[in-house]
């Protein structure tokens, strides 16, 4: 079975950005959310996923991700993501022994900027890059379906106001 365990942090400053080692465009869109389960369909670049992750316990959670072909992909994405397409840059930096991950998001959440690592054990060790701002792992307001929502009633609000 896999299991991803991840922290999440805040982006403090630019120095990330000479450090990255490669790119790539990411477009998720969510299926199905449920008591802490998710249904995720993901393209990278011309490659789809569909990913189902189980209920968090601690910063660990099941994982399990299919590749699927790219034209049923797009179907998913286009017809059954009640239109709540993210969009990001994944950029790569090895730093410390380990692989980090910022991801840049355009469109619904442009401007926003999370770092990630994905390490084996809860208690793995690893050091802090320079650029990188407080801890937000298992906070509410920056899972992404919480990102989403807190956009999508900001939206709202404007269209009332």
């Amino acid at each position: 079975m896999a299991k991803e365990i991840e922290r999440k942090f805040l982006v403090a400053n630019d120095l990330w950005r000479i450090e990255v080692q490669r790119t790539v465009r990411l477009r998720d869109g969510l299926l199905a959310f449920s008591d802490g389960r998710k249904v995720r369909i993901r393209f990278y670049d011309d490659r789809a996923t569909l990913t189902v992750k189980g209920r968090r316990k601690g910063i660990s959670r099941d994982e399990f991700e299919y590749d699927i072909p790219s034209c049923d992909g797009l179907v998913l994405l286009a017809d059954h993501c009640d239109g709540e397409v993210l969009e990001k840059s994944r950029h790569h930096i090895q730093f410390g022994g380990h692989e980090w991950i910022v991801d840049e998001y355009h469109g619904i959440l442009a401007g926003m900027l999370l770092a990630e690592i994905e390490i084996p054990t809860e208690c793995t060790r690893f050091m802090h890059p320079p650029w990188l701002g407080p801890e937000v792992t298992g906070k509410q307001k920056y899972r992404q379906t919480n990102l989403i929502k807190a956009y999508a009633q900001a939206r709202s609000s404007q269209a009332d106001g």
